[in-house]
């Protein structure tokens, strides 16, 4: 079964907003066995919109469409459906009685006729409530096929695809079943990774498909399988997983249901009740953002020290001017200094530190753009390792955060 998402506004086109929209509705949809076929932008143009709904309709079961459903004389999309249905639009009470109701008790401002206007629906369509705005969602069936009309703002797209378009989805065709599992790899890259594996994936059952998802000092290698029998599936994706374990598990830290590397690390800390901190340079406090993003991380980090500039690491961190002087402020021994001492700064069992340059300039060392020290200290001592991260500021700093995770783990579950 095939689906097919057209986004419709001008400020997808021009940059001015990203379409998270449709990699929502695109992952909603793959959960219920639901292709999605191919994803269109279209600005607020009439003959565009209607040439989208032609070919997708030739295409697809199921045609989603978000955007232009405001009140304004730039939203169109719904006289565009009459036009492509041979439709006119009706006044529907409820969603009337629904707008009356958001703005009595929500909206400050008095309603006004344009307001209204929201009410206006093709009488062949069926109203989804929308609770949150005063858009209403669409659902009309059309020769065997069916087209869902939502708002562009996420929040409502997204109850309304919950709570409506999936289950009446679920109720009215018939699916496959769709299995996805991605395990996350760090530390070797996708070249790499497709070398070792080769005759695994050569050996891959018809009905499984291995994609590569490489990102900064990261793989994701996501495993696809598609079928009638539920349980069959199941059971073959984790046979082939198991024997991906037993090729390179050595570099597999989990998988995409687990949670991000920095969830996987914070459950370990939390459940040895070991506590972390962190004191960082080059990359500016991104570790301990990451950590803090996870729900209950107070329970394990105590604490950051972004020492950015080399007073910093000199008067908080306590390096010394020596080491620094002798062996560069990019170094392993001011690395391992600046673990070493944040750990006993906070009291923590395990600390982690960067010092690197991300460019575009050397600043306050010699060391060659990209190259970035990470120490790990433990209950057992210190160590730091040297890594040439590329010449891209961002890239520098991504990589070296992920680095930090995967080094941290494997100490930590050395105890």
């Amino acid at each position: 079964m095939l689906a097919e998402i057209i986004t419709i506004g001008d400020e997808i086109l021009i940059g001015q907003i990203i379409d998270t929209n449709s990699a929502f509705i695109a992952h909603e949809l793959n959960q219920i066995g639901v292709s999605v076929y191919q994803i269109t932008s279209v600005q607020d143009e009439r003959n565009h919109i209607l040439k989208a709904f032609e070919e997708a309709e030739s295409r697809a079961d199921v045609i989603i469409i978000t955007g232009g459903l405001g009140p304004t004389k730039d939203d169109i999309t719904k006289l565009t459906l009459c036009e492509y249905f041979g439709d006119t639009l009706v006044e529907s009470k409820e969603v009337l009685e629904h707008v009356e109701e958001l703005f009595k008790n929500y909206i400050s401002t008095p309603i006004s006729d344009m307001n209204r206007r929201q009410a206006l629906v093709p009488s062949r369509a069926t109203v989804l409530k929308n609770a949150y705005g005063t858009a209403p969602g669409m659902w009309i069936k059309h020769g065997g096929k069916v087209f869902v009309s939502l708002p562009g703002v996420p929040f409502e797209m997204k109850s309304l695809v919950q709570n409506e378009v999936i289950p009446r989805i679920v109720e009215e065709f018939h699916r496959p079943f769709i299995l996805h599992r991605t395990l996350i790899t760090y530390g070797v890259g996708e070249s790499a990774i497709a070398e070792k594996i080769e005759d695994w994936e050569n050996a891959l059952p018809p009905f499984i498909r291995l994609a590569y998802l490489p990102n900064l000092g990261k793989v994701r290698l996501r495993l696809t399988a598609k079928g009638t029998d539920k349980e069959g599936i199941g059971m073959a994706v984790d046979e082939e997983i198991r024997k991906l374990h037993g090729i390179i598990g050595d570099i597999i830290f989990g998988e995409d249901q687990n949670g991000a590397l920095e969830e996987v690390v914070g459950k370990i800390l939390a459940k040895k009740k070991y506590t972390l901190a962190t004191a960082e340079s080059c990359t500016g406090g991104a570790i301990a953002e990451r950590i803090t993003s996870v729900p209950g991380a107070s329970a394990y980090f105590k604490g950051s020290v972004v020492s950015y500039a080399t007073e910093a690491k000199i008067k908080v961190l306590q390096v010394s001017e020596k080491v620094i002087k002798e062996d560069s402020v990019v170094s392993e021994a001011v690395a391992k200094a600046m673990a070493q001492n944040v750990k006993e700064l906070f009291n923590t069992d395990f600390a982690i530190s960067t010092t690197g340059n991300a460019g575009p300039t050397k600043g306050d060392s010699d060391a060659d753009v990209g190259t970035v020290y990470i120490a790990i200290a433990s209950p057992s001592g210190v160590y730091a390792e040297k890594f040439m991260m590329g010449n891209h500021r961002e890239r520098i700093v991504q990589k070296s955060v992920n680095k930090s995770f995967e080094l941290l783990q494997k100490e930590i579950l050395k105890f």
